[in-house]
């Protein structure tokens, strides 16, 4: 095949994916999910954007020193100061750093976001790419808001940009506004219209407020754009990004209809998806394609019997294709430190000596209490056990008494910012009097804005897990507990919520698209 039927996966995880409200990850974080991304075989990471907060540029920079396959992609608006910032985080990745410049181009952004002239973006774009190109010869351009640009003007815009040096260049559907035919006219008007087009890389960028991100990916592909942006679930801004567990199995599945190649092992999928789940806290849809708990079930006799006899009866593509093992009980009390550790390797971790120990210990603890360990309940013991923000707040103990005839209250002790605290609060029930407390312990002010429960697996041995949504000043983060007895998992979860805002709260929002 010639390199046209190569589609280029460009993952934006940890950049576009982390703008997902609650999304937000530190450092170490980015490296696990980055050091995935190496083994699903990803062309680029877009690992962040470097000027907007010293995270952001650490995580980049860390990233660039330490992933040796992908390319790295930092982005940064069409100005001096951002373009340096992120070549000095990118320069550790060398020839692999790519410098991935924007500014918008629709008459909506130029005239009410930006204030400038279409003169005056042409020349800053241009401005922004040789300065870009001074510094690599791995330079990707982007119109934000592409969708909603003038052709004419879009046209003018990615030609001067490939001749100042871009050697890849982007069409995002900003909004996701565009419906798959009219996104493959577009690409097909600039395939035709842009003279020197043959010399870059056309990318498209598809969100999905429409639920059309796919489709539009796949229409681009169809006429002509050799490089898809996606991540991992499609988490994103709003209703997210195209997702590249599904563009993937897209092509590969559909190869008949369209004969293109990715480099994805797609074997490395379904681990990739749950440790993205474990490390954001936003658990993947039961129907969700391709990665969902129901995308390989089925309910309806008529579907089992037909299964039985044949998969392909009513499976395009088969559960291991993805890397999903069929047999989830593996794992129990007997079970030694060497298949403990085999298993959390095939679920996607690659954890140093000190976690796997940790780990180990609170398996053996919980194995201890449960006749049989799921794959769910390793995700929880190392999104408890390792996976954490730098404890500003922790949980030593605590006590709850709740019934039909008295008042819930929790009694909590927690060490604050290195002090021992302890209070008794009531409440209108045994969570609420948890919260209550711990926000008196804390002094904090953010708002609980969701609180779901739930058991990690079946059987009434199963560990309880919870997911807390807090909000304060504008910012969003999901907190994660997990435990044998909920209120103790609630407790967990609000203060791992409390930790990671603590943790974010001095980051910016800079832009995207």
């Amino acid at each position: 095949m010639d390199d046209r039927k190569k589609i280029i996966i460009f993952d934006t995880t940890l950049r576009d994916g982390e703008q997902s409200p609650g999304a937000s990850m530190n450092i170490d974080e980015k490296l696990r999910i980055a050091h995935q991304l190496e083994k699903m075989n990803v062309d680029v990471i877009e690992a962040g954007f470097p000027i907007a907060s010293i995270g952001d540029f650490e995580a980049v920079k860390r990233i660039a020193e330490t992933i040796k396959g992908p390319q790295i992609a930092g982005l940064c608006r069409a100005s001096d100061n951002d373009i340096d910032r992120a070549w000095d985080a990118l320069k550790y990745a060398g020839e692999r750093g790519r410098i991935h410049t924007f500014i918008a181009t629709s008459d909506i952004h130029m005239e009410r976001k930006l204030q400038m002239s279409p003169d005056k973006v042409l020349e800053t774009a241009v401005k922004a790419v040789k300065r870009a190109a001074g510094y690599t010869n791995n330079v990707e351009f982007s119109c934000e808001d592409a969708v909603r640009t003038r052709k004419t003007f879009l046209a003018e815009v990615v030609e001067a940009v490939i001749a100042a040096g871009a050697t890849t260049v982007n069409i995002p559907d900003t909004v996701g506004y565009a419906i798959p035919h009219e996104f493959y006219d577009l690409i097909s008007y600039l395939m035709k219209n842009v003279p020197n087009i043959d010399q870059a890389v056309l990318s498209v960028h598809c969100h999905n407020d429409l639920g059309l991100a796919v489709a539009n990916s796949l229409a681009a592909i169809r006429a002509g754009a050799g490089q898809v942006e996606c991540t991992i679930n499609g988490i994103g801004e709003r209703a997210g990004n195209c997702s590249v567990e599904e563009v993937v199995m897209a092509l590969r599945t559909r190869h008949d209809i369209m004969p293109y190649t990715t480099a994805i092992n797609t074997e490395h999928i379904y681990a990739t998806s749950r440790l993205l789940s474990t490390v954001t806290g936003i658990v993947v849809q039961p129907n969700k394609a391709i990665v969902g708990a129901n995308a390989f079930a089925h309910e309806a006799g008529i579907h089992q019997h037909g299964v039985m006899m044949d998969k392909e009866t009513y499976e395009i593509m088969t559960p291991e294709s993805i890397g999903l093992k069929q047999n989830k009980l593996v794992l129990g009390k007997h079970s030694g430190r060497h298949a403990f550790v085999d298993r959390i390797k095939d679920l996607g971790y690659d954890l140093p000596k000190e976690d796997v120990e940790k780990a180990f210990m609170r398996f053996k603890a919980l194995a201890d209490q449960k006749k049989e360990i799921f794959d769910e309940d390793i995700d929880a013991i190392i999104a408890d056990e390792i996976i954490r923000y730098e404890e500003k707040y922790k949980l030593k103990q605590m006590n709850v008494s709740s019934g039909s005839f008295a008042a819930p209250t929790a009694t909590v002790e927690m060490e604050v910012n290195g002090l021992l605290k302890k209070t008794a609060v009531m409440g209108a029930g045994p969570v609420d009097a948890t919260f209550r407390a711990i926000k008196e312990l804390t002094g904090t002010n953010s708002e609980l804005k969701q609180f779901i429960v739930g058991a990690i697996t079946g059987g009434t041995d199963a560990q309880g897990e919870c997911t807390v949504r807090l909000e304060e000043n504008g910012r969003e983060v999901l907190g994660q507990g997990a435990h044998e007895d909920i209120i103790v998992a609630s407790a967990k979860a609000y203060i791992n919520a409390l930790n990671k805002m603590a943790s974010v709260m001095d980051r910016k929002s800079v832009a995207g698209f």
